[in-house]
Order: structure tokens, then C-alpha cells, then sequence
């Protein structure tokens, strides 16, 4: 049997770049875990995000994986360089799509839109630095999404009124790009637009993702059989039925659900 892809998110928000993955990758085994006992990382400690981004990672490699994709920008941010330094396999991360932004932008002032850990990362700093020093960037810590996306509440009453808080000021400041920081705010998409009645694009980079794997795999020799059909196992550190239904709304399809063992 072929390898897999480990992918991994700090919950669930990283079906969104798994779904991308699968779509244009169809023949590839995937491996998913929701670290989601521990979601938030974006209020964690880099001490802890780095524990728990090596210990999921390490279980994805003892599971086979070729590759591993960080599909959370907190991880990536905090720990995707010590995933490198430790593991022998590929390790693709993933970030804002601040230079696409750039490139889109009409009004010269774009907003990002991330965890708490996030915004204050120097990786973001660097990204920001590096492909838009032209343009005004906002950065806009969000707490509270990622619960409510956990929950599978994609436009609640409570949800929208704490969204509208967030991405109001940035639009007054003439943000016409929001760019999304973290893997869970895809599912929001819809209500984000609805909320800046389609005055905003809205970016968030599963697409990038999946084609820097395909090209990884490509050059490694290591992309699965077109004869292959891909199959998707999902794991997850929370035990719970509501956890469990949150995960089959977003990947939109019956999940066999395994529990991520303890460390």
C-alpha cells in the first residue's frame, strides 16, 4: 500500500485545506487529526503549540506518512521550523495569503484576519514585511471563531454579531481584501461576505497549499499511482458525538472517526 499524507490542524478548520488536497490529489491516501482536545493553539503558549505540532506530527510519521502538511497557520507560525529540524520527511506549511492581497488590492489597504498567536507571530511580521511594505496592511486578532466553527455554528446570531465587530472597522479603513489567517475562517466565507454585503474578496490559501504538496511529491517521486483510488482516515484527540457530527458537516461526508492515541 501506497504512503500517506499526514495532515493536521490544532481541530478542524484544516478539512478546509484537506478538502482542497483531495480534490486535486485524488489518488492520494490521506491521514487527518483534529488535535481539537487542545483547540485553540491560538491562545496557547509557543512552548505548547511546539509540544503538541511535534508529538501530532511524529504520530502522522509513525503512521507511514511521506509528507506531512501543517494545515494551521498558529503551527506553522510557532513550530513549523522545529517540525523541519526534527523529522525526516517534507514538511509543508502554510501562511496568509498576503502576497496574492497585494497583487488584488484596488484600494491599497488589506486586512488579516488570524488568532491572537498569529498576529503577534515574526513570521507574520516577516510575511508582511517581505511582499507588502507598498500597501497598508490590518491585522485583526479574531478569538472566538475557531469555538464556533468546532461547533459547526457558521452564522448564528451570536456568531455574526462577533464578526461584524471584527471586520467593521477594517472596512471603514478601506480594506477591500480580507485575508484569512486561519484555517477554520474558510467555512466563514459566506457569512463574511454577507456581512461586508460583497465589498471584500475573501482569500485563503487551501489552493497553494495543495499544489506545493503535488509538487514536493512530484520531485520526491513519490506521488501515488493514477490507478489508485485515495482513501481518508480521520483522527482526533477530542471524544465526543457533537465533535464527531461538527467533523462530518465540514468534510460533507460520513466519517469512521479514530481516537488519537495519548502520548
Amino acid at each position: 500500500m501506497h504512503r500517506p499524507v499526514g495532515v493536521f490542524d490544532s481541530g478542524l478548520g484544516g478539512i478546509s485545506v484537506l478538502r482542497e488536497i483531495h480534490r486535486l490529489l485524488p489518488h492520494e491516501h490521506l491521514s487527518y487529526v483534529a488535535d481539537s482536545a487542545y483547540a485553540p493553539y491560538g491562545d496557547k503558549s509557543s512552548e505548547f503549540i511546539q509540544e503538541r505540532s511535534l508529538a501530532v506530527s511524529r504520530f502522522l510519521q509513525a503512521q507511514g506518512a511521506k509528507a506531512i502538511v501543517v494545515a494551521c497557520n498558529t503551527a506553522t507560525a510557532h513550530a513549523v521550523e522545529l517540525l523541519r529540524a526534527e523529522l525526516s520527511i517534507p514538511i509543508v506549511a502554510i501562511e496568509p495569503a498576503v502576497k496574492p492581497a497585494v497583487r488584488l488590492t484596488k484600494t491599497g489597504v488589506i486586512a488579516v484576519l488570524a488568532t491572537q498567536r498569529t498576529t503577534q507571530s515574526l513570521r507574520l511580521k516577516r510575511l508582511i514585511e517581505t511582499h507588502a511594505a507598498q500597501v497598508q496592511v490590518l491585522v485583526q486578532a479574531c478569538p472566538g471563531l475557531v469555538e464556533y466553527v468546532e461547533q459547526g455554528d457558521f452564522g448564528s446570531a451570536a456568531l455574526r454579531a462577533l464578526l461584524q465587530g471584527y471586520i467593521q472597522p477594517l472596512l471603514v479603513q478601506g480594506a477591500d481584501i480580507l485575508v484569512l489567517g486561519c484555517t477554520h475562517y474558510p467555512f466563514l466565507t459566506q457569512t463574511l461576505l454577507e456581512l461586508s454585503e460583497h465589498r471584500v474578496h475573501v482569500l485563503e490559501p487551501s489552493n497553494a497549499v495543495a499544489q506545493q504538496l503535488q509538487r514536493i511529491l512530484q520531485q520526491n517521486q513519490q506521488a501515488a499511482p493514477s490507478s489508485q483510488s485515495g482513501q481518508v482516515q480521520f483522527y482526533s484527540s477530542k471524544r465526543s458525538q457533537q465533535h464527531h457530527l461538527s467533523m462530518e458537516l465540514l468534510w460533507q461526508q460520513p466519517i469512521a472517526l479514530k481516537p488519537l492515541p495519548t502520548p
